[in-house]
């Protein structure tokens, strides 16, 4: 796995919410979050930009893989996680839920994006693991 520096990541991360943005102003507040996954992950590969969805990791509790394991939203280019949301607000919950995906997965940069919002940049949070 590739190793990027804070810059990068940054970077990265600038160009995943200005694929978002352009999806969000494309169809507006208001769909399933199925769509706006759709949508972004198309947005994302017509940009050049690797991701994947759905991606599975394992959960290791002591040592131990127990049987359920996560199931992240999109991982783009191996290290940063993107998880959706269509809330009429985001909680502190799905904030700290970022925050443990991102530890259980040894990454350090993910983003919330809740596309039930009607600008965008007011649903929009960014989650450090260390950084």
């Amino acid at each position: 796995m590739r190793i990027y520096t804070v810059e990068q990541l940054n970077e990265l991360s600038h160009r995943i919410i200005g694929a978002a943005m352009e999806v969000h102003k494309t169809l507006g507040p208001g769909l399933l979050e199925v769509v706006y996954e759709d949508c972004l992950i198309v947005e994302l590969q017509q940009r050049g930009i690797k991701v994947q969805r759905q991606v599975e990791r394992p959960i290791i509790y002591k040592g131990t893989e127990v049987g359920h394991p996560l199931r992240i939203d999109m991982l783009v280019e191996d290290c940063i996680i993107v998880e959706l949301k269509t809330v009429s607000e985001l909680l502190d919950l799905h904030t700290a839920q970022l925050l443990s995906y991102l530890k259980l997965s040894s990454l350090k940069l993910g983003l919330l994006i809740n596309f039930n919002s009607v600008l965008l940049q007011d649903g929009l949070r960014r989650v450090v693991n260390g950084l």
